[in-house]
């Protein structure tokens, strides 16, 4: 599986950095046992998919289920 790219973290990171409510739950989200984070990003998905979220959106949940991805943005918002 392809490491993520430093640009996507960045984007996702300047995200957080405008949004003190996206922070906190990517922050959460981040610090959760991976199981755990899939399970309740299954949620979060449907819960989108639902609303007819952007593919951009999307895409950024699906990435938050794999480990590398949350321990970088974990690292960069606090939680690693």
């Amino acid at each position: 599986m392809e490491a993520p790219s430093d640009e996507f973290i960045r984007t996702i990171v300047a995200v957080a950095e405008r949004d003190a409510g996206i922070a906190r739950v990517l922050r959460e989200i981040c610090a959760l046992e991976g199981a755990v984070r899939g399970s309740a990003l299954d949620l979060v998905g449907a819960h989108l998919r639902n609303q007819a979220a952007s593919p951009d959106v999307l895409e950024c949940v699906q990435a938050l289920r794999r480990d590398d991805v949350a321990h970088a943005l974990g690292e960069r918002l606090g939680t690693g």
